[in-house]
């Protein structure tokens, strides 16, 4: 009988150490590093499903002779789903889908599975739920329940064997954080568990042809919860963000290795499920009856489309020493650096004012083509002037108060003329020749050019 051995392994950055220290070399963090009992070594292990990746019957290729064919897509039935996978679910891919509790993560796959069900095998494997509370709800929503095949199950191993007798083309794991696998001397939801139930799936989906989606808990910071080894071995990692007051739900890659990441999927909790959102920058503008000062609309990229949202600056006289910066969706340290941007280049302190900034909708925003709408929208607050309606803007400001331009000006200027703007301030490099039909377009190269145009 094989022995089992022990390691121990970062649970940040995955780095393996031959015994316990307090800090780790590879990311520095503390107190990250714990003892990991591993199984016996896979080549000793009794049970094993067929094409192991053992064989040594493979043969060396130069990189011209690979096919360059591409896998047929599995359409999920979902357009926003396919859009944040980049076109579809891989056949073989490992994907894992982490979100709070109450997001909506089962939900969706479940209307998913059920869809697919009509027209493929599929396989539903659940290990936190009973499968009479999976059958309440797939009946609550209506859900056509007569082909998709149910399994109630934590142990890797047997999850495998079943699939190999069921032949799905898709499944869904339910969650990653209950599965086990017998030869680890650990509890459920531990390191060493979660690092090799993953990495078992991820070969048996590779090795058969298998599309599996694995369900992911999160932490209280609201990243994926396990070691990091589980972010690297899986092929696609999607997170599905939304407050429980909030009937929309977004669905956001962090890495994909079929498309591209950062594309976003928007979603509406119903009574019948969720439901897809196709133009989502309509749920973003729904501005209120009378304008008010401290309101713009910016043009931000998502993955690959344009996405206009609507930025509220709340700017007032401060009772304490120390003012307030608050950013809610954005980078509040990058709210910093603008407002003494503004200071130096803009001629308007604020050191004396609280600064409430808020993304309408609960998007967060990442890419710096806000920061000229935040600038203005602060100008706007700080004098109580109301901006117009039908004006758009957007472009990133540098530290010497010049307007650089942004990734896929044109296009974000075409959206934002299909939802009836007259009027943008953008990047004089994002300025185009022609400008879409109805609307004036000003280019601007210094924050103090922006202010004039206002």
């Amino acid at each position: 009988m094989a022995k089992n051995k022990t390691a121990y392994v970062c649970n940040e950055c995955g780095q393996d150490f031959p015994r316990w220290q307090g800090q780790c070399n590879a990311c520095q963090e503390w107190n990250t590093i714990t003892e990991v009992r591993l199984g016996a070594s896979s080549a000793t292990r009794t049970h094993q499903f067929s094409g192991y990746a053992g064989e040594t019957n493979k043969q060396v290729q130069t990189l011209d002779q690979i096919d360059l064919n591409e896998l047929p897509r599995i359409a999920s039935t979902f357009g926003e789903l396919d859009r944040v996978l980049g076109g579809g679910i891989v056949p073989g891919s490992a994907i894992l889908i982490g979100g709070h509790p109450g997001a909506g993560k089962s939900t969706l796959l479940l209307q998913t599975l059920c869809q697919l069900a009509q027209i493929m095998p599929a396989l539903y494997v659940t290990g936190e739920e009973s499968l009479q509370q999976v059958a309440m709800r797939a009946h609550r929503l209506g859900l056509p329940t007569q082909n998709l095949r149910m399994l109630s199950e934590t142990s890797v191993e047997a999850i495998c064997d079943v699939a190999l007798q069921e032949k799905p083309k898709v499944i869904v794991v339910d969650s990653i954080q209950v599965m086990h696998m017998s030869d680890i001397q650990s509890s459920p939801g531990s390191v060493s568990q979660v690092r090799e139930s993953a990495s078992y799936l991820t070969r048996f989906a590779k090795q058969h042809g298998i599309a599996v989606i694995m369900v992911g808990h999160v932490t209280k910071d609201g990243s994926l919860a396990g070691p990091k080894v589980l972010e690297h071995c899986i092929d696609c990692s999607v997170m599905f963000e939304g407050d429980s007051d909030s009937r929309y739900r977004t669905l956001r890659s962090h890495k994909n290795r079929f498309g591209a990441i950062n594309e976003l999927g928007v979603f509406a909790m119903t009574e019948r499920g969720l439901k897809e959102v196709a133009n989502p920058s309509a749920i973003f503008l729904s501005r209120g009856d009378e304008a008010a000062s401290g309101s713009l609309v910016m043009v931000v990229w998502e993955g690959t489309r344009p996405l206009l949202v609507e930025l509220q600056v709340l700017v007032d006289s401060s009772a304490m020493s120390n003012p307030r910066r608050v950013a809610v969706g954005m980078d509040a340290n990058r709210l910093a650096m603008l407002l003494a941007v503004m200071h130096r280049h803009g001629g308007l302190l604020m050191s004396d004012q609280d600064v409430f900034v808020n993304v309408v909708g609960g998007v967060k925003v990442t890419e710096t083509s806000a920061d000229l709408t935040l600038l203005l929208a602060m100008v706007s607050s700080f004098r109580g002037e109301v901006l117009p309606s039908d004006l758009v803007v957007f472009g990133e400001v540098g530290l010497s108060g010049e307007i650089r331009p942004v990734p896929n000006g044109q296009e974000r200027l075409i959206e934002a003329a299909k939802h009836g703007f007259k009027r943008a301030i953008v990047p004089k490099a994002n300025a185009p020749k022609k400008p879409p039909l109805g609307m004036e377009v000003v280019g601007v190269s210094k924050l103090s050019e922006a202010l004039n145009a206002l």
